[in-house]
């Protein structure tokens, strides 16, 4: 079986995504894909909490029946994407505590001044590199919250950093432009917390669908993790349509094997294994 298995996807189980879960499955199978893990949106801000359609009974419900609809054919994952809100963290810790998953990412969608992907949001800033330095300190944050988190508690909190650079999305929509011009230094801090917290930074292949140049992160950023000590990164569509499962996948694991990395991070019931490139 394929050690490609998507770990970032959507269904409609998301509030932006309208994709009946089976035909994320059946694309999957149609990719020749090992597996795919549905990371369902819990959008724990109070401006968003209304919208927010996840409901871990009737998803949970639905997992199960995929799994005993295809059975062996392909690996099917339950997993959560949470948007870190720092305000909202115990609750989020809590939720977290009080349900299984095979996978958790953590993602930052915010910073302290508002969600990104919005053009108010930018033109709080004089330059786009100023509201890179912005987003980035927000991820910095996050992960120094998910290393104590997990210093606290003995274990991994969060299993998956998800898209890192996610700022170049939104820089590129919005300003014309993929170069936010990273941080050496903020990026480092980033990267080795994520090593010492055990989290491992995702590559998600939205962007190249949507216009960019490059996987988030790209290249550079996939390089320095391994100069650092990194040895896997996970690997993702962001797909919130059947069509994207698994897309670009090729170019992604072209990337990653080009800058060093020695595999792929796969999660099972929050267990890792790293399966290495041939």
């Amino acid at each position: 079986m394929s050690l490609l298995y998507d770990q970032h996807l959507h269904s409609f189980h998301s509030i932006d995504s309208e994709t009946p879960p089976a035909e994320n499955v059946k694309a999957a199978l149609g990719a020749g894909l090992g597996g795919l893990v549905f990371t369902e949106h819990f959008d724990s801000h109070p401006d968003e909490w209304d919208t927010c359609r996840y409901d871990d009974d009737i998803y949970s419900r639905d997992i199960a029946e995929l799994r005993s609809l295809f059975q062996d054919q392909i690996f099917i994952g339950k997993g959560i994407e949470i948007c870190y809100q720092p305000s909202r963290w115990e609750f989020i810790l809590e939720h977290l505590f009080a349900h299984s998953f095979d996978l958790v990412i953590l993602s930052v969608h915010w910073s302290e001044t508002g969600p990104i992907q919005y053009r108010q949001w930018w033109e709080q800033f004089p330059t786009v590199h100023d509201a890179a330095d912005e987003y980035l300190r927000t991820v910095l944050k996050a992960v120094s919250d998910a290393e104590r988190a997990a210093g606290e508690l003995g274990r991994r909190v969060f299993d998956v950093l998800g898209h890192l650079d996610l700022v170049k999305r939104y820089a590129l929509f919005i300003a014309g432009t993929e170069d936010v011009q990273v941080d050496p230094v903020l990026l480092d801090d980033i990267l080795l917390t994520c090593i010492q917290a055990d989290l491992t930074p995702e590559v998600n292949t939205s962007l190249l669908r949507q216009g960019g140049s490059e996987p988030m992160p790209g290249f550079s950023i996939m390089q320095r993790y391994r100069e650092l000590g990194g040895s896997t990164m996970s690997l993702g569509s962001d797909a919130h349509r059947a069509e994207d499962v698994g897309a670009d996948f090729a170019v992604a694991t072209g990337l990653m094997k080009e800058a060093g990395l020695r595999g792929i991070a796969l999660f099972r019931s929050r267990e890792k294994q790293e399966e290495y490139f041939a």
